[in-house]
């Protein structure tokens, strides 16, 4: 049986440290919101208008239903969205797809905190270094630029950063004697499979560290007195646990697409885009077919989400470096100290690399390009990617201050002068990041610039349609237009108005029959040029009511249908 957790640290109630903690979070959060609320920026994220619109599309549609939920995306984002944005005020406005978000930023800072504290602890109640390292580790994490712009925004980033350090958090508790942590361990995992793919690689690293543990527990000769013992009942939990989550997943795709991997080589995947792109940015990408370039570049992605200057960006590195060396140092300091212990959950802060090997192997072999400004193409896309690294830089800072403060033979003053060298690190570098914008913020603004203003225009116009009249066009790549201009998504036929499972159409659904004839089922067309609304309308000889032009976007034109 597990031993009862010896570096449990205090009821959360009683822990006046964490709810500091979370307050200041919390304002954080909600402060940063207000202000870029304020300035427009918290739907500048194409990619975010369609968490929101995917979510809504659920119950506010003319087939609504759980099958709105699509594919490729995965499910558990846009679920808790919903009942933000019920209200129509919060979805228009995007505060509903924000909300999420914002509490899984909380949440992670508070992980972060309880994740360094249990783990650095040498003895029963946590310790000062240990205290030092923690709050070390949650300012990192909570005070950077990008994270606290995304956070905001309705995408996953916040969310999924959430699960994957408490994960981490609870499997770091269950290795030092907390029986039942392994369990939440799980839980977390399996909504962490059900955010992002990365949760997959994550999840596969833990299992198989679980099966590692569970088969030496059963091997008498391997087991002594100290080693961990994982019972095979509670092994083969949680991988249940967490194997549910991609199964559920799995099956959804194969019952509703007949394609269980439809989220990986259907039409709307990375790969089906790479190869329809012909001469876009994601052709020919930096570190296709090469895991070792295509890492490098995620690397250079987490540097520049920490800092905007190229020595700054090293100093991180190098920390990182140090972070991974100081434990080697410190343990040999701490063996034969009575009333301590060596930090035996130590080694499992390595899960916080995981996302390295998971980039390089998706921009190397699943389609999935990251540009970065310093290096070709010299350019914003998926840098926000970078920002999953984050977790593991902060706990690299916090290891040195936890050895720094552990040190023997140094004075008050030495000490004091390198943990305020560690903190004008963090300091600079994340004013480099504030005075030139987040680059995550960048990334949106560059991208997504003449799309917005495209919507913004379309929205004016569809203002001025009657209230009860509905709406022909294809949602796919403007349907922040239709949020815009408040116009509920039971209203607009759509591509999403289809049985999915009879592909590759369905010459029964409402979406190929208003196709074939606009007058009958629609009031008004809205069609992009070169779209599929755009093709049906060609030789229908509609009422042209407005057409409106944007550099760098397909032309849109309102008809008139009936």
């Amino acid at each position: 049986m597990a031993r009862k957790l010896k570096n449990a640290p205090p009821n959360s109630h009683r822990d006046s440290e964490v709810r500091l903690l979370a307050w200041l979070a919390t304002c954080v959060s909600v402060l940063s919101f207000l202000a870029y609320y304020q300035r427009g920026d918290v739907l500048l994220y194409g990619d975010a208008v369609a968490h929101i619109n995917i979510a809504r599309r659920v119950f506010d549609s003319k087939t609504p239903g759980l099958l709105q939920l699509g594919t490729v995306w995965l499910p558990l984002p846009h679920l808790l969205m919903i009942p933000f944005l019920i209200s129509d005020e919060m979805w228009q406005r995007g505060v509903g797809g924000s909300i999420p978000s914002m509490a899984a930023y909380v949440f992670g800072v508070i992980g972060m905190f309880r994740l360094v504290r249990g783990v650095l602890s040498r003895g029963i109640e946590p310790d000062g270094p240990a205290r030092l390292a923690a709050w070390t580790a949650a300012l990192v994490y909570g005070a950077n630029p990008n994270l606290i712009y995304m956070q905001t925004t309705a995408m996953g980033e916040a969310l999924y950063l959430a699960f994957f350090i408490w994960v981490v958090v609870y499997f770091s508790e269950f290795v030092r004697g907390e029986a039942k942590a392994l369990t939440k361990c799980g839980l977390c995992l399996a909504a962490a499979c059900l955010t992002r793919y990365d949760g997959w690689f994550l999840a596969a690293a833990i299992v198989t560290t679980v099966g590692l543990l569970s088969w030496r527990s059963s091997d008498g000769a391997a087991r002594t007195a100290s080693s961990l013992r994982l019972p095979r009942a509670a092994a083969v939990k949680v991988v249940l646990i967490t194997a549910a989550a991609p199964s559920l997943w799995l099956a959804y795709n194969g019952i509703v697409y007949r394609n269980p991997l439809e989220f990986a080589n259907g039409p709307y995947s990375a790969k089906a885009i790479e190869r329809r792109t012909e001469n876009g940015a994601s052709r020919g990408h930096p570190g296709s077919g090469n895991p070792v370039l295509a890492g490098r570049y995620f690397l250079k992605s987490a540097e520049v989400n920490l800092a905007d200057n190229e020595w700054l960006e090293r100093a991180w590195v190098l920390m990182a470096v140090v972070g991974m060396v100081v434990p080697a140092f410190t343990r040999r300091q701490q063996q034969g100290r009575p009333g301590e212990s060596s930090p035996r959950s130590l080694p499992v802060l390595l899960f916080l690399l995981v996302p390295l090997p998971f980039y390089a192997l998706s921009v190397a072999y699943g389609g999935v390009p990251i540009f970065i400004p310093p290096w070709w193409p010299f350019s914003h896309y998926n840098v926000r990617y970078g920002l999953q690294m984050l977790p593991a830089f902060a706990v690299a800072l916090a290891i040195v201050a936890d050895g720094i403060a552990r040190s023997e033979g140094w004075n008050f003053r030495l000490r004091a002068a390198c943990v305020m060298g560690v903190s004008a690190l963090v300091i600079a570098s994340y004013a480099t990041v504030w005075r030139t914008l987040p680059v995550s913020l960048q990334e949106a603004r560059v991208n997504m610039r003449t799309r917005n203003q495209l919507d913004t225009q379309v929205a004016i116009w569809l203002r001025k349609l009657p209230s009860n009249a509905t709406l022909l066009m294809y949602l796919g790549d403007h349907v922040g237009a239709v949020q815009q201009a408040g116009i509920p998504l039971k209203r607009v036929i759509n591509e999403g108005n289809h049985r999915t499972w009879r592909q590759p159409a369905d010459p029964e659904g409402l979406w190929e029959h208003a196709l074939a004839d606009p007058a009958k089922y629609a009031d008004y067309v809205l069609a992009f040029a070169g779209d599929s609304v755009w093709q049906a309308v060609q030789a229908r000889h509609l009422e042209a009511l407005v057409e409106i032009h944007t550099t760098g976007q397909a032309s849109a034109i309102l008809y008139r249908a009936r």
